[in-house]
């Protein structure tokens, strides 16, 4: 008999911002994502202190969900990344640095907690206007008819993503594959409402990234018995497909519910053969020449349709049954009763086998204009592979995001320099004003204001790990990295660019250390000609978003009074 053991009371803490625990469990996090931060950032190796895998990454979407804090103050702001990362798929690292960095000036700036939700709220109102705007200066606009941003866009995530281990030109390299790949899901011919396609992304490991390729249609397993299948040379009918979402090994499970009456001595395994057999007579009856199953078929079926000509399918997995039935136009049969209906079959222009090092895969071509394409990647191990995966999947959602807003922020940490110098310059217009509207002082508005623009600068500062310091330059308040110590004259005669690759240093220009006092002034906008011409681009609605969760969240966490954790 086990013991009884009364129940504890629950853990209450009272001001969890002025407990120190926690503050430095705070900063402790912040410094674990801001080590993971932009393209030099430092991978992550994590394993659970009770077993399980090991995880190698610097990916918001993998490291996130394998963060634990027993503190519940810590678990609602990563709760809160977690979900924005799960909607936009980008910038999850921006968003918590964020969170992190405002929490932590708000809190040494001494403002109190209820006024400085209130400047939050404004800043961001003001910051949401500005990027929403057409004269924003830091946004530029996504032409369809160019693939050249969109591969900067995509490339920029990849470069963001260290543990890929990708090299310059291999980069680049899949940055087109996932254009092209994107582009191949987008209808060219629809009227009234579109409808995306799929890409499903299939990895193989061991061969060189260089192998990684864009199919239209799908890969599938080859099933046994048509390793040597050819295509057909000449074009002719497309081929029959049936797909079935239900076993057909035989089950009594896959019959369904209820009750079943049989005769005494009656065999049920030959009648629920004998069942499936028929299927597969009808099947060859009507002319099919691929059977797919998302689920085992049995052998004894699987030998009467392969004597028949019938290429066989099986263990597809649910994953592939919703690209399977946009490709095919089939309707997925999930029952053995009743005869199959002429409008379930759907239809495959052609099937070859395809040969990836020793793997080989079965390739079934479209029959018509398909928004179903398939990415083979390829690396050198299941560790990089997998985070090539991750990469890959979040530069399609981002694409995907600019079809709703066709726009772009400048990368490099150059939009949140601009930001805070924009905002600094918009708030000395009228602090005195804005300061009596939210009931506090002067001092104690721009304290907050300050808060959270060098919360701002810092997430850009966030970017650099290799000694170098962060600047900004009294123009255009874009984002800077030169190596330290150097002289306003090595300054002048450096050959470099600004952090998203759009300005060039100038003899003419002025800079300040980030994070340092500077001349507030109003950073000029560049003509949309020139935009067009940056090197490193971001998400503009994922970082928007990020934006808003990053700043909302901390307004919910200054506004917690007590913390109840159950700890049975």
């Amino acid at each position: 008999m086990s013991r009884l053991v009364g129940k504890s009371p629950a853990l209450c803490t009272d001001l969890p911002l002025e407990n120190s625990d926690i503050l430095n469990k705070l900063h402790l996090l912040g410094q674990l994502l801001r080590s993971c931060f932009g393209p030099s950032g430092r991978l992550k190796h994590i394993h659970n202190n009770i077993g399980g895998q090991v995880v190698t990454t610097s990916t918001s979407s993998v490291l996130l969900p394998a963060i634990y804090s027993s503190t519940p103050f810590l678990n609602l702001i990563l709760a809160s990344i977690r979900n924005h990362v799960s909607r936009l798929g980008d910038c999850g690292l921006f968003a918590a640095i964020l969170c992190v960095t405002l929490i932590e000036k708000v809190k040494q700036s001494g403002l109190r907690q209820n006024e400085a939700i209130r400047i939050n709220k404004h800043l961001l109102g003001l910051c949401t206007t500005y990027l929403e705007d057409k004269e924003c200066g830091c946004k530029v606009k996504l032409d369809f008819s160019s693939s050249h941003n969109l591969i900067k866009l995509v490339r920029n995530i990849l470069c963001s993503k260290p543990a890929t281990m990708l090299r310059e030109y291999e980069t680049l390299h899949i940055s087109k594959l996932a254009v092209e790949a994107f582009l191949l899901t987008v209808p060219s011919n629809s009227n009234g409402v579109v409808t995306l396609g799929m890409t499903v992304i299939v990895p193989i490991e061991g061969l060189p990234v260089m192998e990684s390729k864009v199919f239209p249609g799908l890969l599938v397993d080859v099933p046994v018995g048509f390793e040597d299948l050819e295509p057909r040379n000449q074009p002719c009918s497309p081929l029959r497909v049936v797909l079935f979402s239900t076993s057909l090994a035989g089950h009594l499970s896959e019959i369904g519910d209820g009750p079943i009456e049989v005769q005494y001595g009656t065999d049920m395994d030959s009648q629920i053969l004998d069942q499936l057999l028929e299927i597969g007579k009808q099947v060859f009856k009507d002319n099919v020449k691929i059977c797919v199953c998302q689920k085992v078929i049995h052998p004894v079926l699987q030998q009467f349709l392969r004597s028949h000509g019938v290429i066989v399918v099986e263990r597809v997995g649910i994953n592939l049954m919703q690209p399977l039935v946009q490709l095919t136009g089939a309707q997925p049969l999930a029952t053995l009763h009743s005869t199959i209906p002429h409008k379930a079959y759907g239809q495959v222009g052609n099937v070859t086998l395809r040969q990836f090092g020793s793997k080989s895969m079965l390739h079934l071509y479209p029959a018509e204009e398909s928004v179903i394409c398939t990415t083979v990647l390829c690396h050198r191990n299941e560790t990089i592979l997998n985070e090539l995966k991750v990469a890959c999947q979040k530069t399609e959602h981002v694409l995907r995001l600019t079809l709703r807003e066709p726009f772009a922020l400048l990368g490099g940490g150059c939009t949140e320099t601009h930001l805070a110098a924009y905002i600094r310059h918009q708030v000395r217009c009228d602090a005195a004003g804005s300061a009596s509207v939210f009931g506090c002082l002067q001092t104690e508005y721009l304290l907050g204001v300050e808060a959270f623009c060098s919360s701002l600068e810092s997430v850009a500062a966030a970017l650099q790990h290799d000694s170098e310091d962060s600047l900004i330059d009294l123009t255009c308040a874009h984002h800077w990295t030169l190596p330290k110590d150097v002289t306003q004259e090595d300054m002048e005669s450096c050959e470099r660019k600004c952090g998203c690759g759009l300005i060039k240093m100038s003899q003419t220009k002025k800079w300040c250390h980030l994070n340092t006092k500077y001349p507030v002034f109003s950073p000029a906008s560049l003509s949309p000609d020139v935009t067009v011409h940056a090197d490193v681009l971001d998400s503009f609605t994922a970082k928007l978003n990020a934006l808003q969760v990053a700043i909302e969240t901390v307004n919910v966490v200054l506004d917690i009074r007590y913390t109840i954790q159950d700890v049975n």
